[in-house]
């Protein structure tokens, strides 16, 4: 079964040919030809604020815990459709 499998992924791959960037030619069974188009990878940079916790003097004997916020950034994945 595994034999069968990797024949036929040999065989599309045979039949794909690259016309351009992120665009491929594939043909099928009948003489069709077929152009396909894949999509686009990247990142982006978010900003996102995060809790920060901490503590600050209230008076000489007793620190009072204090929760702020602070800005992070962030790289996300983006994909763009054709």
């Amino acid at each position: 079964m595994n034999k069968g499998i990797l024949i036929l992924a040999a065989l599309t791959l045979a039949a794909c040919n690259k016309t351009g960037e992120n665009e491929y030619e594939v043909e099928r069974p009948g003489l069709v030809v077929d152009t396909v188009r894949t999509p686009e990878f990247g990142t982006k940079i978010d900003t996102l604020s995060v809790p920060v916790i901490g503590t600050q003097k209230d008076t000489i004997i007793v620190d009072k815990p204090v929760i702020g916020t602070r800005k992070t950034e962030v790289q996300t994945p983006t994909v763009r459709r054709p």
